[in-house]
């Protein structure tokens, strides 16, 4: 089944007229690949109508980042979509979306500015400002996102609480390749060689997840071993980040710290910026 295309504000206010029963949301920047498909299998056992957004945010794009390069495969974006059941799809373009300079924008607050707001400054405003606007305009019961972009899951969480947005978040687990690697639409753009270094970023995630009985510092220290590594080979991995932090502030956590935490890692293989983490648990649970 083919699904509705809405490319306008009032296109997809007519098709959502007519949506009867629970409406589930996946926000994506289109080129889709099975991890976003497996956003919309879980979409699809939420609710009874499923709709995907494909746009390629220019506020969240920072000087230098890759939005003109960023991939765009709309033909192939809707076939994915028609295979998984999606009942609508929203695609406006970039002055749809913005008609005119935006002027009031979200402050993602003190946790945008750590971790991957460090390293990206504004990328956070620009997300949660259009996740603002894609809900408001399609109006879901749930928005589903995916775990790989974990401080973005837990930004839109605080953004939905303190804004009572009458939407319920729910995150997905990360997909990954055979070899690890989690699925993203930027792995397009590594090479053979830049490929094989990027894998040095699941390796790490691995080798602090196996050292979470032995504590937080252990992870960490397990992790930038394994990234040092990848910083000497070539091509070289520049690492951004590697963190360990609480799932629901991204602050560090403490070398005693038990309960949940998300280990986190990014950094850049060629020209390509990549991310990743691994929930852990610390504690007696995580012994077991």
């Amino acid at each position: 089944m083919t699904p509705v295309i809405a490319k306008t504000r009032e296109e997809l206010a007519a098709v959502r007229s007519g949506v009867r029963g629970t409406l589930a949301l996946v926000p994506t920047m289109g080129a889709l690949h099975e991890g976003h498909r497996s956003l919309l299998r879980r979409a699809r056992r939420e609710a009874g109508t499923v709709a995907v957004s494909i746009f390629v945010n220019p506020l969240q794009f920072g000087p230098g980042e890759d939005l003109d390069r960023y991939p765009r495969t709309f033909a192939a974006d809707i076939e994915a979509c028609a295979a998984e059941g999606v009942d609508i799809v929203f695609a406006p373009t970039p002055e749809i979306m913005y008609p005119g300079e935006p002027v009031v924008t979200i402050d993602p607050g003190a946790m945008g500015r750590i971790v991957e707001g460090e390293t990206r400054p504004g990328h956070f405003a620009g997300m949660l400002t259009v996740v603002a606007k894609l809900l408001n305009l399609t109006r879901p019961d749930v928005a589903i996102f995916g775990e790989k972009d974990a401080q973005q899951l837990a930004m839109i969480r605080r953004m939905v609480a303190d804004l009572d947005l009458p939407v319920e978040i729910i995150g997905a687990p990360t997909v990954r390749e055979p070899d690890g690697l989690a699925l993203s639409s930027r792995n397009r753009y590594l090479g053979e060689d830049e490929r094989t270094t990027a894998l040095a970023l699941s390796r790490a995630l691995r080798a602090g997840a196996d050292a979470v009985a032995d504590g937080p510092d252990a992870v960490r220290h397990a992790a930038r071993k394994v990234l040092a590594e990848a910083e000497a080979a070539a091509p070289p991995l520049e690492l951004d980040y590697l963190v360990l932090v609480d799932p629901a502030t991204f602050t560090e956590v403490a070398g005693d710290h038990d309960g949940p935490a998300v280990l986190a890692v990014a950094g850049l293989v060629g020209a390509t910026h990549l991310i990743d983490n691994v929930p852990l648990e610390f504690g007696k649970e995580s012994l077991r």
